[in-house]
């Protein structure tokens, strides 16, 4: 049995020895907390009878009295209703798998931080899958929603932690494995190249992508390069064509380390592409930009949500962390498509501010209940330094 499924267990213990713990515990830890349906059926049935103080004994038992039999069968009655197999045995069973019941908000924590991970990983589910679906469709919308779907949740759980929703940056000393490679999309490397042909054509075309357009943006890396030279020569105000291109390229190392060869930056920066609009193409290109970052940053999530050592502050830091990359990515391609408006809040997503006394699991977590000093908050993590235009750096000497 996990740590997890022995702290559900713990809490309702707790709850059938004391009831008078609901009243630290039911502002903050809710129902839909629990993993096992039969927990959740339990909790609920025990939050509802305790609510009726004037009709149930049980209202009246405090920690150290006796507490009436009635209260158990009632609520394993009322919970019955809404899930089978639950029996009287169980709840004793659930009483003795508790250790100290004056420690029920412990264990409450202990259920709302695997309540934290199991929702993190859910929503850096969804958004891969939006990601995957869009990559098909050639669309972006169900992207970007569950992207801020992702983000809201890891801002509203923060607050019901009681901690700041602040992206942190996860230790360097356990780099993350790289995920297996994924296969190009032979039309959008085509259209890459496509794009770059007419910038080399046409080069004051560059004066209208260069804010919004990254050399990241290309999902392959030789185009990536050339990209980075076209917008050196650029800003440099120096002639654009084939053989600058090229020569530029070399000074950043990119003919050197085989990222690139002489043929294909001449085949690529042909002038004899002069058709075709550089705006659109570029928009295709920071859409699909869009999709694998997203897509990248679900997996990084999802990744820190399965590891269960992380305490939930630092889980949404970190995934909020990995989360950035996105939201700049999802500014560009507004500002190429021409709609900067703020898109609309999604349904399904939380609102910002949770009710006050859920943020009361912060100073139970840490604290004994005769201690009134407000949680500790963790420090603010210094800002994630912007992504550079890599395309105004001026050619090495």
């Amino acid at each position: 049995m996990t740590p997890l499924a022995r702290a559900e267990q713990a809490v309702l213990g707790a709850v059938f020895l004391a009831p008078d713990q609901l009243e630290r515990l039911s502002p903050w830890l809710r129902p839909e907390h629990f993993s096992r349906p039969m927990h959740t059926a339990l909790y609920t049935a025990a939050c509802s009878g305790r609510g009726e103080a004037d009709n149930h004994p049980a209202s009246k038992a405090q920690g150290t009295g006796a507490v009436p039999m009635s209260w158990i069968t009632d609520t394993v009655a009322e919970a019955s209703k809404h899930t089978r197999g639950l029996t009287a045995s169980y709840a004793h069973s659930l009483m003795s798998a508790s250790p100290r019941p004056e420690h029920a908000a412990v264990y409450g924590r202990m259920v709302l931080e695997g309540a934290i991970h199991r929702s993190v990983a859910r929503h850096a589910t969804r958004l891969r899958q939006a990601a995957r679906a869009d990559a098909i469709r050639g669309g972006v919308e169900e992207t970007v929603h569950h992207a801020k779907v992702l983000s809201d949740v890891l801002t509203d759980l923060a607050r019901r932690w009681g901690s700041e929703p602040r992206p942190v940056a996860p230790p360097v000393s356990a780099p993350t494995p790289p995920a297996s490679p994924q296969p190009m999309d032979e039309q959008l490397l085509a259209d890459e190249e496509f794009l770059l042909g007419c910038l080399s054509a046409r080069p004051e075309k560059l004066s209208e992508v260069v804010a919004w357009l990254h050399p990241g943006d290309f999902a392959n890396v030789g185009h990536q390069q050339i990209y980075r030279s076209l917008g050196a020569l650029h800003h440099r105000g120096e002639p654009i064509d084939q053989l600058t291109v090229l020569w530029e390229a070399q000074h950043r190392g990119a003919l050197a380390d085989r990222t690139l060869d002489a043929e294909q930056v001449l085949r690529i920066c042909d002038p004899s592409v002069v058709a075709g609009s550089a705006e659109y193409l570029g928009e295709q290109v920071v859409q699909a930009s869009l999709i694998r970052t997203s897509a990248t940053a679900s997996r990084l999530v999802r990744d820190l949500a399965d590891n269960e050592s992380l305490a939930p502050g630092r889980l949404i830091g970190f995934a909020l962390h990995a989360l950035g990359p996105v939201g700049e990515v999802r500014q560009r391609w507004q500002i190429a498509t021409g709609d900067q408006r703020e898109p609309p809040r999604p349904r399904d997503s939380p609102s910002p501010t949770p009710p006050a006394a859920r943020v009361d699991a912060a100073r139970a977590r840490s604290h004994s209940p005769r201690t009134t000093s407000s949680p500790t908050v963790a420090p603010a993590a210094a800002p994630r330094p912007s992504i550079p235009d890599l395309c105004h750096r001026r050619s090495p000497a």
